[in-house]
């Protein structure tokens, strides 16, 4: 009897650059299901879930107001002072919120990906679509409070989606590097609280960056977020909140270093997502 052949065929993750990126395109599809199965269990059949998308950042917003605004008496550059917070929160938020739900997704998913081939950046990536819709959320949120104080943003308000860009470019670059981290070292899904907590207070959420001195500044501008957050401070307040150009340009090109070497380090990483998972 003639013996027949078998034949072993071993898919690895990205072995080919090219077909890899041409994969991305070809299961947008499961990016679609991931990003809309992970909005609906977060908000379907529940009031919870929307609430606090609403709760979480205007809480926040009372805290710090009353930490930097009352105590502490820092300037607000001729605005109320709940509306130079919130207007830091909503792109904060979304920074936060991304990092810790990409983070832990390879992990949530990690049925899929012990079984499954597909592009693993798919799985990062959607969980910062989900994290934009309550993004969304609190730009709704902000737009009543902008209406209470009567206030009428200008007309750099145009450029508040390349300063959106710029905060989903910081959000997916950051969300590789945690979620890659995750799969092999567990730990980490207990210190990004404390790094989003950490994070909070050290960005210019409940104070302008103006604050800071302006030999200072350029250094304190490596914060990525920094120059995220001076921008749409500027787009939607206007007035003395000016952007301090060179720092806004330091910050955008660490957010670059971070997506370009965040991307780097993750396609190194995932082809051992499976046998570590």
């Amino acid at each position: 009897m003639e013996e027949t052949a078998r034949q072993e065929i071993i898919i690895e993750a990205g072995k080919s650059e090219r077909r890899y990126w041409h994969d991305l395109w070809l299961y947008r599809g499961l990016f679609y299901f991931l990003a809309w199965r992970d909005i609906l269990v977060r908000y379907k059949q529940t009031v919870v879930g929307v609430a606090w998308g609403v709760i979480r950042p205007v809480l926040t917003m009372v805290i710090l107001t009353v930490v930097f605004g009352r105590l502490a008496q820092m300037p607000s550059g001729g605005v109320p002072y709940p509306l130079l917070v919130f207007s830091a929160m909503l792109p904060w938020q979304f920074f936060a919120t991304a990092l810790s739900e990409s983070g832990n997704s390879l992990v949530a998913n990690a049925g899929m990906i012990s079984k499954v081939y597909f592009p693993r950046l798919i799985v990062p990536a959607s969980s910062v679509i989900t994290s934009f819709v309550d993004f969304l959320i609190s730009a709704v949120v902000l737009a009543v409070i902008m209406v209470f104080y009567r206030h009428v943003p200008g007309p750099g308000v145009l450029l508040l989606p390349l300063f959106t860009a710029l905060a989903f470019a910081a959000a997916f670059g950051a969300g590789l590097w945690v979620s890659a981290l995750m799969v092999r070292y567990r730990d980490f899904r207990f210190i990004i609280p404390f790094v989003v907590q950490f994070g909070l207070y050290i960005s210019p959420v409940g104070f302008s960056s103006s604050v800071i001195p302006e030999k200072w500044r350029l250094l304190y501008s490596l914060n990525p977020m920094v120059g995220v957050i001076d921008g749409f401070r500027w787009a939607i307040l206007g007035g003395e909140h000016q952007i301090y150009w060179p720092g806004f340009w330091l910050s955008a090109l660490v957010v670059g270093i971070v997506i370009v070497l965040g991307i780097i380090n993750f396609r190194k990483t995932e082809r051992t997502f499976a046998d570590v998972i």
